[in-house]
């Protein structure tokens, strides 16, 4: 058995890829089927193909709710610090700050919980992520 990817249903293509992109992802490949009015797009982070985000949209949907039940999405990341600070500069509110310096919380354009996690021990504490509040949920 092998893991290919997660699904997630999105509403607008271009915002959730801005969003994907910010977090590093690259897109690796697109299927528009015009018969059934859907396109798949598969993610992944550089040097780990194997792990991919299916972004499904389904071109006559009017949004979705209730991303929070689909769980979570989770990468690990080089620098969370820098990862959310790249985030944030792109327009991306922080819903869990990585006060401890290993976990934080995000949300895409749909509202699917994304938790980034630091590759390795946590980083120092440090402002302005210590003293930075919740926002929302996650």
């Amino acid at each position: 058995m092998k893991y290919l990817h997660t699904m997630i249903r999105v509403s607008d293509v271009a915002e959730t890829l801005r969003f994907f992109e910010l977090l590093g992802l690259k897109e690796l490949r697109r299927i528009d089927n015009e018969g059934g009015r859907f396109s798949l797009i598969f993610l992944a982070a550089p040097g780990d193909e194997d792990a991919q985000v299916e972004l499904t949209h389904n071109w006559d949907e009017n949004g979705y709710t209730g991303g929070r039940n689909f769980g979570h999405l989770a990468y690990a990341v080089d620098d969370i610090y820098a990862a959310c600070q790249r985030l944030m500069d792109g327009g991306v509110t922080i819903n869990r700050p990585p006060r401890d310096g290993r976990m934080a919380f995000v949300k895409s354009p749909d509202g699917i919980s994304v938790e980034l996690l630091q590759a390795g021990p946590a980083l120092p504490a440090a402002e302005p992520w210590v003293s930075a509040p919740n926002i929302g949920n996650w």
